[in-house]
């Protein structure tokens, strides 16, 4: 069992990587936004599926979840 400082230690740089690809995703998608520019008003299914990873953002943030983010974002994603 790792004590929290390992832990901290051991998967920053993955979870850092991680947290720079979806940033760059973000990019990516508001540039595209920025090129094409924005919908009718009505969410595309693009955009429904951005409003998930925004969501999910939302839940991996929470400081003190009620439940397993894990969990929560598992169940956030099945209702697709």
């Amino acid at each position: 069992m790792l004590s929290p400082a390992q832990v901290a230690e051991n998967y920053f740089l993955e979870s850092r990587h991680q947290l720079l690809e979806i940033a760059a995703y973000l990019d990516r998608y508001d540039a595209a936004v920025a090129r094409t520019g924005a919908s009718n008003g009505a969410l595309t299914a693009s955009e429904r599926k951005l409003d998930l990873i925004r969501k999910a953002l939302a839940l991996v943030a929470e400081e003190r979840p009620q439940r397993e983010r894990t969990v929560a974002l598992l169940e956030l994603f099945a209702s697709v």
